[in-house]
């Protein structure tokens, strides 16, 4: 069985709505899932008004998103000005999911709350540890990582009906 890295995950529920069906064991285990080094993580769950408001200021772009990564490790290339971070190796991030558009994707495809949430905390963890999508190259390696952690945590291959 492969060894963990050392993670500190803090979840913060300012929209409650998920506080019940997306526990804080199963966050764990699917941030775990996808770490690839020692993290200290926090998952936030907000409302479209929190979410549209950070996608606005941070992206400036004027809608509430599903996934929002705020890396800050020291080898990271973000656009959120993480600022100095120390080079010690450590993932550090704040992954922010929009329970309405997390709530209203499921729905459209067709998939629980439970598998669209864990479909897009290892898409954020992921993000936080360097992965992209900006062309078809890196939107291929992240998705293949995607399917396949997902895949070892028992749910389906989130791209199969593309």
């Amino acid at each position: 069985m492969p060894q963990k890295n050392k993670l500190s995950l803090s979840v913060q529920y300012p929209d409650p709505r998920l506080k019940d069906i997306v526990t804080r064991p199963q966050l764990r285990r699917w941030v775990q899932a996808a770490l690839l080094a020692p993290a200290e993580l926090t998952l936030r769950f907000v409302d479209a008004d929190e979410g549209r408001s950070l996608n606005r200021d941070y992206r400036g772009k004027d809608y509430a998103t599903n996934v929002l990564t705020f890396a800050y490790s020291a080898d990271q290339d973000d656009d959120f000005g993480g600022g100095e971070a120390e080079d010690d190796g450590v993932t550090r991030a704040d992954i922010i999911f929009c329970t309405d558009v997390l709530q209203r994707e499921a729905v459209e495809q067709r998939k629980s709350v439970e598998e669209h949430t864990a479909h897009l905390v290892v898409h954020g963890v992921l993000h936080a540890q360097g992965y992209d999508h900006e062309d078809d190259e890196e939107a291929a390696e992240m998705e293949n990582l995607e399917i396949e952690i997902l895949g070892a945590l028992g749910w389906p291959n989130p791209y199969a009906d593309r």
